[in-house]
């Protein structure tokens, strides 16, 4: 019957997606890339979800109407009114199709595409793949919890090799969303001696930003920003203790930090700065932005920093510089591939030349800067058309 439609070419998780918008926490960059696939594979796609405890192919009603809920809008000025509304959908659809838990719909051979991690650690997952007759694609972000545990929460690491393992086993396809990603899925995949099926490089694409104004129309030339939830591995640490430096050395001359992004977690050491340190007014904690707001901080920067001390790609990056705006980041091989020779990269943990680059940047005749901005100029950042051109030529390969 038409409730039990179990017809559509491609499966696609969304476990992700549903508990991020139920908690009603603001987009991470996986959560962005999330949603850009679920805007280009929902029409043709059957939703997936997993628990703890079991694993759901819904049928294509089904489907239809949670892909729906999960791409209404997300309210920037009323987050809370949009988190309520949301789940009022869900309930509706849980009410409404609530049964269909109960059904073990058959994956018959289709992909099922997982961009989100969620879940992938749990026991009988794997199982799951071989019994529900499924052919996992993953999009791998990274694997920082592994390499890099001491920025991490706790356990995480294991958690996260499980996931790992759970794609090493049972791939038919991975989509790295970088070469140095998959360099270092390779890496894990030979420690653990293990194959890495059929992957492939897809960057993500970059969300438009408004370009930054032209020099004379801009206020607040001396401001930084820093973009991205404050935990020990965006390397919050470093800059304020360069603030510190700056605010000592420079006084009201100092220019303005503008933190963007939530407290997240293993930066108690950031936190206690923030809360009880005095930097004069020259370091702005501004939480979570939306995208408009975003741009209008961005705009009146003199650079995005990027400080971080692991990542797997680097979406603020590309972002700052498709919307012309320099950046200053860490010396990392992902930033090197993503953006080549345009920003200025300086080592994680030197902290002499942060505090020299930044008093250049800071100035009205910065050379540094305007050679990076000579840099930027034509700068083409990935787009999403280029990203699923090659996931959609991979899944055509493979059929």
């Amino acid at each position: 019957m038409a409730a039990m439609d179990n017809s559509a070419p491609l499966l696609l998780d969304v476990t992700r997606q549903i508990w991020r918008r139920w908690e009603g926490v603001r987009p991470t960059g996986i959560d962005r890339i999330c949603d850009a696939w679920l805007e280009h594979f929902a029409p043709r796609s059957q939703a997936v979800i997993i628990t703890k405890g079991r694993q759901v192919i819904l049928p294509v009603p089904a489907s239809q109407a949670l892909f729906a809920a999960l791409a209404s809008p997300k309210s920037s000025k009323s987050p809370t009114s949009s988190t309520a509304i949301f789940r009022r959908k869900l309930v509706w659809i849980a009410l409404r199709w609530g049964w269909c838990w109960l059904r073990n719909l058959d994956g018959n051979g289709r992909f099922w595409l997982n961009a989100g991690h969620t879940g992938l650690h749990n026991v009988g997952l794997i199982d799951w793949c071989a019994r529900a007759n499924v052919r996992p694609i993953y999009l791998v972000h990274d694997l920082i919890p592994i390499t890099h545990p001491q920025f991490c929460r706790p356990g995480e690491d294991a958690k996260h090799a499980k996931r790992i393992h759970t794609v090493l086993q049972t791939a038919t396809a991975v989509v790295a969303n970088s070469r140095d990603t998959l360099d270092t899925l390779s890496r894990f995949a030979d420690t653990a001696n293990m194959p890495v099926a059929h992957a492939i490089v897809a960057w993500p694409g970059c969300p438009s930003l408004s370009r930054r104004p032209a020099e004379d129309q801009r206020e607040d030339l001396a401001t930084f920003v820093i973009l991205g939830t404050i935990e020990a591995r965006k390397n919050h640490a470093l800059l304020l203790s360069v603030w510190k430096r700056l605010v000592d050395t420079m006084g009201d001359a100092c220019p303005c930090l503008v933190i963007v992004g939530r407290r997240g977690w293993e930066a108690d050491d950031v936190f206690r700065l923030l809360d009880h340190q005095d930097f004069r007014g020259k370091v702005i904690e501004a939480g979570p932005l939306d995208d408009t707001q975003l741009a209008e901080v961005l705009a009146r920067a003199r650079a995005l920093l990027f400080p971080s001390h692991a990542e797997g790609f680097g979406i603020p990056l590309i972002e700052a510089l498709a919307a012309s705006i320099p950046v200053i980041a860490s010396d990392l091989d992902v930033f090197r591939e993503i953006a080549g020779d345009i920003p200025e990269l300086l080592p994680a943990k030197d902290e002499d030349e942060w505090v020299a680059a930044l008093k250049d940047y800071a100035s009205d005749h910065s050379v540094r800067r305007q050679r990076q901005l000579a840099r930027l100029a034509g700068y083409a950042p990935p787009t999403w058309a280029d990203h699923f051109n090659k996931v959609d030529a991979l899944l055509e390969g493979l059929e």
